[in-house]
């Protein structure tokens, strides 16, 4: 693919000061660009955080989320080579009124390691776990021991070289584990029609394979912050598996089973209308493809009329159409941006020119029927790594709202078309007054809730604050569809037209039928002009989401782990207020 880092900029971008956030969507190469870590002068840490741990690098580092709407230029940051070091550094932090915010990846939207505007005289300290707290080794035949600064990568790697997997994960592979745990992060997969769970897997999130974890906490006995390993039976444990990072977790053991081989089936030829069709029709609906396969994804290109639909399935012996594959992202077209998307790009935002998004959208599915063709990705296979891990650093980055749809499994094609007839109809009414508030894709997946009897592990907790926690009151509800609008950031009317979106998916699936979650990695809590800024949806929707009682639970023993906030910022006091 070509390399848009220059020749795309439009003339005059230098001197336009909003392009320094919005231009990187035109580069691969800046797209994938980490932060710059600028060594500390020692006087200068001394005079600003004296009487730092020794042995304890420090230096001053940016702060970008994945899509650039949240920055932070010139914050402390520190990479501890060990747990050990992690302590001292909480201690340090405590002792001397600062917070700690856990960094990985930076693979998120949602401001729950840094908020916006947070200024580089903030006494807020990066803690960078990607750098050492990386240690991966089996801790028995069914069970892999690492650190919360491993990639997804790493640890889907190492598993396969063990002969093991998991059944389903997130597609970027640069997630670090700590990261993906702390916001449940999941894949896509329900067992097909007569497919039983394999033993060490789960539909679930990835939360849900935590046999025990080791974090951070306040121990009133010492007077300080220790390390402490929670069992997954234990009470506190329920409320550190998915922690939205008013915690920090160094170590955790995950159940995990045998590898499994997957095909993976593209396909760009069935219709949205007749995929997303009412339930009870007969076709090629996400319906039927789930009850075949299980495994399932829709991406649907703004003002397109065929999403790009992606099937898995287990498949141990190569079918014979299939090309193997022997490593992960074998979609070069989707993960490096084509001069075409890159140019529609820089046109809309650089001239405002956003009525081009149903030409934008249309080129993406242009770009991914030709590309699934000329690499000869649509019928692929091989162990379940290089199937499931397909997102680079180098797509196109775009801002997303996300919600997880609690309901039972013959409910899905409901979900499903309700919510594609809204978007669809909002779509045109918007267009028709020549707005055009999304230019990206909508993104559907299926996965099962979290069971805690996967783990095999009697007593073992549910993560209180997943998505995928099950609804006492309705067992019935075994299955949610995540539901994702994607669109570039800063487009125009985008906020109140996702706000539109969330306000139908919260009365339409209200807990009576079905029950809507946020997705807490993504954009949720929309005004007309902001997301995350909705105080109902914040104080009262979310929690009771969840159930008063399950979120008072998770508050207060998130509380007493850490009394003095230090894994803490401004949007989760006021999330968990």
């Amino acid at each position: 693919m070509t390399d848009h880092s220059v020749s795309n900029l439009p003339s005059g971008a230098g001197d336009d000061p909003s392009w320094s956030r919005r231009g990187f969507l035109l580069s691969a190469a800046a797209l994938a660009a980490l932060p710059v870590l600028v060594a500390a002068d020692p006087a200068v840490a001394a005079q600003e955080l004296p009487d730092f741990p020794e042995g304890v690098a420090l230096y001053r580092s940016a702060y970008r989320n994945w899509v650039g709407e949240i920055t932070a230029d010139g914050l402390w940051a520190c990479a501890p080579e060990n747990p050990g070091q992690v302590v001292d550094v909480v201690n340090w932090a405590w002792r001397h009124g600062w917070t700690v915010r856990a960094r990985g990846a930076s693979h998120g939207w949602s401001p729950l390691t840094v908020t916006a505007h947070t200024s580089s005289d903030t006494p807020v300290l990066l803690v960078d776990t990607a750098p050492h707290l990386t240690g991966l080794s089996l801790d028995s035949p069914s069970a892999v021991r690492a650190g919360t600064g491993v990639t997804m990568d790493a640890l889907l790697g190492h598993l396969e070289e063990h002969g093991l997997g998991v059944t389903a994960a997130p597609a970027p592979g640069d997630l670090t584990l700590g990261g993906a745990l702390a916001v449940d992060a999941h894949g896509t997969a329900v067992p097909a029609k007569g497919e039983a769970r394999s033993p060490g897997h789960t539909y679930g999130s990835l939360s849900n394979l935590v046999l025990s974890l080791t974090a951070v906490v306040w121990d009133e006995a010492s007077g300080a912050y220790v390390l402490r390993t929670y069992r997954r039976d234990e009470a506190d444990c329920a409320a550190l598996l998915t922690h939205l990072g008013r915690s920090l977790v160094t170590e955790v053991v995950l159940r995990v089973g045998a590898n499994a081989d997957l095909r993976c089936v593209s396909r760009t030829d069935i219709p949205a209308a007749e995929l997303f069709a009412a339930p009870g029709t007969d076709g090629r609906t996400l319906a039927n493809f789930l009850d075949k396969a299980g495994r399932v994804e829709a991406i649907w290109f703004a003002f397109t009329e065929v999403p790009w639909l992606k099937v898995w399935s287990v498949a141990p012996t190569r079918p014979l159409t299939s090309r193997h594959v022997t490593s992960p992202y074998n979609y070069p077209f989707s993960d490096n941006v084509p001069t075409v998307v890159a140019d529609l790009v820089g046109r809309m935002t650089s001239e405002a020119a956003w009525y081009l998004a149903p030409v934008l959208g249309n080129a993406q599915y242009d770009v991914a029927a030709a590309g699934l063709v000329a690499t000869l990705s649509a019928d692929i296979w091989g162990p379940s790594k290089n199937t499931l891990l397909y997102i680079r650093p180098t797509t196109l980055r775009v801002t997303a709202n996300g919600y997880a749809v609690l309901t039972g499994r013959n409910q899905v094609q409901r979900v499903v078309h309700e919510f594609t007839s809204y978007y669809r109809e909002r779509l045109a009414a918007y267009a028709a007054l020549g707005r055009y508030p999304v230019n990206g894709s909508v993104e559907i997946r299926v996965t099962g809730l979290d069971d805690p009897a996967d783990v095999e592990l009697d007593g073992a907790r549910a993560p209180l604050l997943s998505a995928l926690r099950r609804d006492r009151t309705r067992p019935e509800w075994d299955t949610a569809v995540w539901l994702d609008v994607l669109t570039l950031p800063g487009t125009p009317h985008a906020e109140e037209f996702l706000r539109e979106l969330e306000q139908f998916l919260l009365r339409a699936f209200d807990g009576k039928d079905a029950l809507t979650r946020v997705e807490w990695s993504k954009g949720w809590a929309y005004t007309e002009n902001a997301v995350w800024s909705d105080e109902e949806v914040l104080g009262t929707v979310i929690p009771g989401s969840f159930g008063e009682a399950a979120w008072g639970q998770a508050a207060g023993t998130l509380d007493r782990l850490d009394p003095h906030r230090v894994f803490g910022n401004g949007f989760l006091d006021r999330l968990f207020r």
